[in-house]
């Protein structure tokens, strides 16, 4: 694989989960700088379509990302989607509150969810929306087996295809850094604790300078995700990796959608 295996800060145990939601909310805004939405729209409503899916279960929502802006196209009798919920190991609490408090068919689990091993009740198309790439190679096989043993749909969205040479990634440290020092009185939600940690005690930049740049180089190519589902072959469920993007998107966005081949 040419995935590389490294730390991101806001996937360490011990990391302060107050830092970690500015981490996450950071990210969230990235998803709609970049315009996240866009690509993923006809990507999450295909998926939904072929597999006859009402309800949407996003694993590893961090902030939030762009699924609730999404998902509010699609519910209801028009769209076709009844409900949406969001899990993560590491909830994010702040965006979970906002986001159960502002939204009537969206919600966010306040518990931890284990993405290698979705609870039976949440039911519905699975989706990862950035997040496939903290995950080692033996985690992320378990998640693609989980949701083929399961027979449920799963969409797995990442940022970038990580194309380009690994060590290109490391120039983008310091220039992560300079965005994070001008981007985060921007952010939304407001967070005190990220002003006090950007610019009075600076840890925020350098951690999201250090995840964004390890992100890449963590990313699966789409060679990649044929390898880690080499073995998951079923004449029941199908996997589709491929490539997206859209004039003014900085490179290539890379997915893998599994579907059940009849409705679940």
């Amino acid at each position: 694989m040419k995935r590389l295996q490294l730390f991101e800060f806001e996937d360490l145990p011990w990391f302060p989960g107050a830092l970690r939601e500015c981490m996450t909310n950071y990210l969230a805004g990235v998803h709609r700088f970049v315009g996240t939405s866009e690509l993923l729209r006809p990507l999450l409503a295909r998926a939904l379509a072929e597999s006859d899916s009402h309800a949407i279960v996003d694993l590893c929502s961090g902030g939030g990302g762009p699924l609730p802006t999404i998902a509010g196209e699609l519910l209801g009798p028009g769209g076709g989607v009844m409900s949406v919920t969001l899990t993560d190991r590491y909830p994010n609490l702040t965006a979970a509150r906002a986001i159960n408090a502002g939204y009537t068919a969206i919600r966010y689990l306040e518990a931890s969810v284990d993405a290698t091993a979705v609870p039976g009740d949440l039911v519905g198309l699975r989706m990862m929306i950035g997040s496939f790439h903290h995950m080692a190679p033996v985690v992320a096989h378990a998640i693609l087996a989980d949701a083929l043993k399961s027979r449920r749909p799963i969409v797995v969205y990442e940022l970038s295809d990580n194309a380009a040479p690994i060590a290109l990634w490391w120039l983008a440290v310091p220039f992560n850094a300079v965005v994070a020092l001008l981007a985060t009185p921007f952010v939304r939600p407001f967070s005190l604790v990220g002003l006090v940690f950007t610019y009075v005690i600076p840890i925020l930049p350098f951690t999201i300078a250090w995840d964004g740049a390890v992100s890449n180089a963590r990313t699966y190519t789409p060679d990649d995700l044929r390898e880690l589902t080499t073995d998951l072959q079923s004449p029941d469920y199908t996997w589709e990796i491929g490539l997206t993007t859209k004039k003014g998107y900085p490179g290539n966005a890379c997915y893998l959608i599994g579907l059940p081949t009849k409705p679940v």
